[in-house]
């Protein structure tokens, strides 16, 4: 292992027992009986909340959920009042080693000046604002440095605070293209012999070459970009960026290993070519046809959406800060297709996941995503269900995550009021559990 990754690693935990001096949070699980108490529950599958909302936790899980769960004698009793219980959230898309800002060109001198040490305690903080905003679990979509391997396991040790993460790690790519880190640079700037390319991949046997690397180092998902980005500088958007031979490779691959897929897919060419390999998951989808969706309907790929992306991007451009031409001429492309893809979607009922791209906005507004979704058409009840079991059926968690029943592992959050009848009452969680512990309870604030 490099110097530098171990280095990150120890800063993390480092970081971790700082953090967790001063935050309780991060303590074992209680083993004793608390019974949750709100106005009304949602369950995560059912059609509807009901009333009143009841959920008994012991050792991390859940006994008892819904109104007739009786509250066993000794237990300790929190009552939330006029709120909503709901599963907690989760994000099926998120990058939580870095975050843009509203300076292009310094983002990208961070990413060369930045220490990985330092790197890895910024994530720390992002990864923070994410649990506390009532997001338990996250699938972290691509990281450098195996960052996001050494918070995944400090999270899961309870060294540092954060929603539990699947990692990618690096995405796999081809030369030139989106997941391509040295596209756009002189081609000598970089170390030939670090491994800052590890993950591009040319060929068939290459690209499973690089699945078993990921896996190897820590991987629980494969992700993979069929086609060119917005924000990277030398591709086409639409653009396919891999064969139908390396993405047959690829999920092949993966899926021999036991790990999920998800392809980065703006353009239909390339989203076809991942659906017919087989991919678990088609992310942004921004410009797929009806062709591609019929194919998505058929096979029952799920479309992870990332409005908040397109989101965040916006409001840049509103604002009227720099982007460069290219980049910005893609964006407006985008964001102008976006639309339009997402209802066509939600007419033929393809299962549709929540996901944000988490990074490409500030950290800690990924509960807008509901009322994206919400506002281009989708129900309230089935925004709240994108977020808690149909992500956690994605990401192959729903055994133990995404609902409120017995037997499932204790992530609870409550809103205020009715989330059905206000979508944006997601974005005021002010209780958040997380296997049994309480990271945050503002009901007396």
């Amino acid at each position: 292992m490099k110097a530098s990754r171990l280095l990150a690693l120890l800063t993390i935990l480092l970081a971790g027992n700082s953090l967790c001096l001063a935050q309780p949070a991060g303590e074992p699980k209680e083993s004793k009986t608390v019974v949750i108490k709100a106005a009304r529950m949602f369950d995560g599958k059912s059609e509807r909340v009901v009333s009143p909302g009841v959920v008994v936790v012991s050792g991390g899980k859940i006994l008892a959920a819904g109104p007739n769960a009786s509250v066993p004698a000794g237990a300790e009793v929190i009552d939330l009042g006029d709120a909503t219980l709901l599963p907690g959230f989760i994000d099926a898309h998120t990058h939580l080693t870095h975050q843009a800002s509203d300076d292009w060109k310094q983002d990208l001198l961070d990413a060369l000046h930045k220490t990985v040490a330092e790197q890895a305690l910024d994530a720390t903080e992002y990864a923070r604002k994410t649990l506390l905003i009532g997001f338990t679990t996250v699938r972290n979509v691509g990281a450098e440095d195996l960052i996001d391997v050494g918070m995944r396991n400090a999270i899961r040790d309870g060294k540092i605070v954060g929603p539990r993460m699947l990692v990618a790690t690096r995405a796999i790519g081809a030369t030139g293209g989106h997941c391509d880190p040295v596209a756009g640079f002189r081609p000598d700037l970089f170390d030939k012999n670090s491994d800052i390319s590890q993950a591009v991949a040319n060929g068939a046997d290459a690209v499973r070459a690089a699945v078993r690397t990921n896996i190897r180092n820590g991987a629980d998902v494969i992700k993979v970009c069929a086609t060119g980005g917005v924000l990277s500088l030398t591709d086409d958007v639409s653009a396919p960026q891999m064969t139908q031979a390396e993405l047959d490779a690829l999920v092949d691959e993966a899926h021999a290993l036991k790990r999920k897929t998800a392809a980065h897919a703006h353009g239909a060419e390339g989203a076809k070519r991942a659906i017919r390999a087989g991919i678990d998951s088609i992310e942004h989808g921004t410009f797929l046809d009806d062709e591609a969706l019929d194919m998505m309907k058929t096979r029952g790929t799920y479309l992870v959406p990332t409005l908040m992306a397109a989101e965040g991007i916006r409001e840049r451009l509103d604002k009227g800060l720099h982007l460069p031409p290219a980049i910005e001429a893609k964006a407006r492309a985008a964001i102008a297709a976006r639309d339009s893809m997402f209802k066509r979607a939600l007419a033929k009922k393809i299962k549709i996941g929540l996901g944000t791209d988490a990074a490409v906005y500030p950290h800690g507004r990924n509960a807008e995503e509901f009322r994206l979704m919400v506002s281009l058409g989708m129900r309230p009840i089935d925004a709240l269900k994108a977020g808690t079991s149909v992500d956690a059926e994605l990401l192959g968690i729903a055994d133990r995550l995404g609902s409120l029943e017995p037997g499932k592992l204790a992530d609870i959050v409550a809103v205020p009021g009715d989330p059905t009848q206000d979508i944006r009452q997601t974005e005021k969680v002010f209780f958040v559990m997380k296997e049994g512990v309480t990271y945050k309870n503002e009901r007396s604030k």
